[in-house]
């Protein structure tokens, strides 16, 4: 069950957050981080398993997420379940329901995560005094389209190899710049989840990690994933497979 947090006088908020480098503030000058103080109010807990916004659910606000990882999925008419994304601390989830007001997807919680809540009716009250901030948001939407769309052109018809390639090194990006190691890493979603989101089986991903393990590309424990040889995982996207 999800449980919503007053964000307490003292607290830590836009302005002084350590994710606020890749969050809503990034870029903004300090003085004008400090206004967006004024629209997180309250953040939620949404334990594992749970969902934060189903398809259908209007549009009331767009999430920081603090901690935890989640997915993204859309669902057709038949229940068939396609996972779009994989959000980590400091990504900004809802942004799919700027479009039409309502979202068209599923967040759920792949372990217990906390998030801000950003609700549209603040944003757009400190958005009138405040310019730089609805710019702020078009670019962030802007930057998760941008993201989604480099992700699908290095997954789209490649080999299934080149596909976990991409997403192994696009993590470990994502993972440096919030300061965690690149190259060691534990696996929020299940081997079936990432074959869902790469288009591929539970079987094919388990034969290619146990692969790259076998060339001591990367060294796999359970969830546990390190690293050996970037360079290697690189040339994976070059290779003629």
């Amino acid at each position: 069950m999800t449980k919503r947090i007053p964000v307490a006088p003292g607290t830590a908020r836009c302005s002084t957050c350590m994710l606020g480098h890749v969050c809503l503030p990034v870029g903004l000058p300090p003085d004008e981080s400090a206004e967006l103080d004024e629209i997180v109010r309250e953040r939620i807990r949404v334990p594992r398993g749970e969902t934060l916004f189903a398809p259908g659910d209007p549009l009331r606000a767009v999430y920081g997420l603090r901690s935890g990882f989640m997915k993204i999925q859309v669902e057709d008419a038949s229940g068939d379940v396609q996972i779009t994304g994989f959000p980590m601390p400091g990504e900004v989830v809802g942004l799919d329901g700027m479009m039409e007001g309502r979202h068209d997807s599923r967040a759920v919680a792949l372990e217990d995560a906390e998030l801000c809540v950003i609700r549209m009716d603040r944003i757009d009250d400190v958005s009138a005094r405040l310019p730089t901030l609805e710019k702020q948001v078009r670019s962030l939407l802007s930057r998760e389209l941008s993201r989604s769309q480099r992700m699908l052109l290095a997954l789209g018809s490649a080999p299934a190899e080149k596909r976990l390639a991409a997403f192994l090194l696009n993590l470990s990006q994502r993972l440096a710049v919030l300061g965690y190691s690149p190259n060691e890493f534990l696996m929020r979603m299940s081997r079936a989840e990432l074959g869902n989101y790469l288009g591929m089986t539970l079987e094919t991903v388990s034969r290619l990690f146990s692969r790259l393990a076998r060339e001591e590309v990367i060294a796999v424990q359970q969830r546990s994933v390190r690293i050996l040889d970037l360079q290697a995982l690189r040339r994976k996207l070059d290779a003629e497979i």
